[in-house]
């Protein structure tokens, strides 16, 4: 593939991307790279040229892909000092939907657990109420992330961006200052969550990303582990569980793409026994769950488990595709066109599933204690039906009539 990397290697003072300045004037002993690229039969492939509108003639704003650099990145010089313990763990990302199980699941095996969080209104008290300790630091402000990363040994990094944000801010410019400071203050190891199949879809700037991420992380010489995740189970309660109990519409799509969902808690569980196995330092992870399911048989499931039907919408793909091709159109909607283009992916003939043997065999688990999403739902829908009934008990006792 022809492209045009543009790599920065600048001075640990000031860093410099097009259109991205940083200053990270506490990074001493080694510098960022930044690295963009511009892959023209990616282009072509994924997007089209706009025609005129009104007279005036208008161009889609390129995608911007990022490669990894090839070129290690310079070790930092560290002298001597006070051993780090293996327990004192870093998590970004730590009020997210895995993040938190990640930090649950680090208290309760006995690690000392920090959470990286940016300051923010509601102030994540449920963490410290945990036993973490919360400090503030902001992953598009690279200054503020050293002083937070001193006696930590591993890092795990669950973080993505918001939804309002663009993706590249979070999910690859901060990114790569979080690992190259990783990489300036000597941190042990690097746990990565990527997404599966991640590398097979340039086209979409989320997949690109966390594939150049991947190898950005590799090429630095951090102990690492990258796991890739085919999908959360507790995603499904909001997008399908929660609508059909309130009787409200439930959007579905007419494609066969097939997911196999795993708990979020069995994600934490399995992370933490590959961080205590040395043979799988600098291993690539794919962990999916039991079973590939398509968006229908999860209706048809949530259903059965409520009592009831569902009032689905579909939205045909080909919509999809035809609002993402719109949205490339105008600079201010090219972000939302990113993530319909992830939608696209997921609304594809694909299966982000894979076989599971090889890792359980690797990671000394049983498939039997990875919980399957049919378990899941009925202790969801279970629970939530006897509250609801037990709501509506006490609300014909509170009646009174005059």
């Amino acid at each position: 593939m022809a492209s045009t990397t543009l790599h920065s290697r600048l001075s640990p003072h000031q860093t410099h991307s097009p259109g991205v300045t940083r200053t990270a004037h506490q990074i001493t002993g080694n510098s960022l790279t930044w690295s963009r690229a511009f892959a023209p039969d990616r282009l072509l492939s994924a997007l089209s040229r706009s025609s005129s509108v009104g007279g005036v003639g208008g161009s889609v704003k390129p995608l911007i892909t990022c490669t990894a650099g090839t070129t290690p990145v310079a070790a930092a010089n560290l002298a001597p000092g006070t051993p780090v313990r293996p327990t004192s763990i870093m998590v970004i990302g730590a009020t997210g939907t895995l993040g938190r199980q990640v930090v649950r699941r680090a208290l309760d095996e006995g690690y000392d657990v920090r959470c990286l969080v940016r300051p923010r209104p509601a102030p994540a008290d449920f963490l410290r109420d945990w036993g973490a300790t919360v400090v503030n630091g902001d992953l598009t402000k690279p200054e503020t992330i050293p002083a937070t990363l001193v006696g930590v040994h591993t890092i795990i990094d669950c973080a993505t961006g918001r939804p309002e944000e663009p993706i590249k801010t979070v999910d690859w410019e901060g990114k790569v200052a979080l690992i190259q400071c990783a990489k300036a203050m000597g941190i042990q190891k690097y746990v990565f969550f990527s997404i599966h199949n991640c590398d097979k879809h340039p086209e979409v700037p989320l997949m690109e990303i966390k594939y150049c991420t991947e190898k950005f992380l590799q090429d630095t010489g951090i102990n690492h582990v990258v796991i890739r995740l085919c999908g959360f189970m507790q995603g499904l309660i909001g997008q399908y569980a929660v609508p059909i109990l309130e009787e409200k519409s439930v959007w579905g799509t007419d494609a066969p793409t097939r997911i196999a969902y795993m708990d979020t808690q069995d994600i934490a569980r399995l992370t933490f026994i590959a961080i205590r196995n040395e043979k799988i330092n600098g291993k690539l992870l794919t962990f999916a769950g039991p079973r590939a399911w398509t968006t229908q048989e999860v209706i048809t499931l949530c259903e059965r488990l409520a009592g009831q039907d569902a009032n689905v919408t579909t939205v045909p793909v080909s919509v999809l595709k035809f609002t993402r091709q719109l949205t490339r159109c105008f600079e201010w909607t090219n972000d939302v066109a990113d993530r319909l283009a992830f939608s696209e992916i997921l609304t594809s003939d694909t299966v982000f599933s894979v076989p599971m043997n090889e890792t359980y065999q690797l990671l000394g688990v049983d498939q039997k204690d990875i919980l399957t999403l049919e378990k899941y739902l009925q202790d969801y829908f279970t629970n939530i039906l006897k509250k609801l009934k037990d709501l509506k008990a006490q609300s014909k006792q509170s009646d009174f009539y005059i």
